[in-house]
């Protein structure tokens, strides 16, 4: 059965269609095909938390759901079954919250900054974003869920800066380097971000293709971060 139907069958055999069952038939659904049992957790993440943060300042913009749609790239067949997830994610009374902590249990036993949970929260600013102004509800909703995922508050700034939510974002922000960092030092930890954010990599830890467009939206702000540091140093 392909991803797709399997997402789909899940939400059908849901009782009464409610996404909180859908979040915790997860735990069993899956259990012989854990790759499998990632991307379907991913992808019920980012339909769950997208709907609820959209509502979070009281208004869900055409903006908003055209960024849902740009980083949930899915087949003309299949957009029915999740725009019906969408909606459920909507009219659910359980808070956020309770998602976000169960989608925290996709690192395991994993520690603070788990990049799979940084996937979610990258994909989340995207939407956020979207109608050109982050209102404060949205921004409280986003410092929210990071504290739920365990990512740090300095470094919950560096995702901030990498989507130039505060104006212009910092390149040495983004690259999560001292402003006076050796250049050595500086590349070497922009080489470790293009390999951690490879799109292979994404896929390894459950990420599914089609959010693939979070990856080159990511290695597009940390090569101009790179190249804006290479400039500057290279004219002092």
């Amino acid at each position: 059965m392909t991803f797709w139907a399997r997402l789909a069958d899940l939400i059908t055999r849901a009782p009464g269609g409610a996404l909180s069952a859908i979040v915790e038939a997860l735990r069993t659904v899956f259990e012989g095909d854990p790759q499998l049992r990632r991307r379907v957790a991913f992808s019920i993440a980012i339909i769950a938390l997208s709907a609820k943060m959209a509502k979070a300042d009281g208004v869900v913009t055409p903006d908003e759901i055209q960024a849902f749609h740009e980083i949930f790239s899915v087949p003309n067949d299949e957009r029915a079954n999740v725009s019906r997830l969408y909606r459920l994610a909507q009219q659910d009374v359980a808070g956020f919250e309770a998602y976000a902590s169960q989608m925290a249990g996709l690192c395991g036993s994993g520690g603070p900054n788990c990049l799979v949970l940084e996937d979610i929260l990258d994909a989340l600013f995207h939407i956020a974003k979207a109608d050109g102004v982050i209102h404060e509800k949205e921004t409280a909703f986003l410092r929210r869920v990071a504290e739920i995922f365990r990512i740090g508050e300095d470094h919950f700034e560096q995702l901030m800066s990498r989507h130039a939510i505060l104006g212009e974002g910092d390149p040495y922000l983004v690259l999560g380097v001292a402003r006076g960092a050796p250049f050595d030092e500086i590349k070497k930890r922009y080489r470790r971000l293009v390999s951690e954010n490879h799109p292979d990599r994404l896929i390894a830890r459950g990420v599914p293709e089609e959010f693939l467009a979070i990856a080159n939206t990511r290695l597009a702000a940390i090569n101009g971060a790179f190249e804006s540091i290479e400039r500057a140093r290279v004219r002092a």
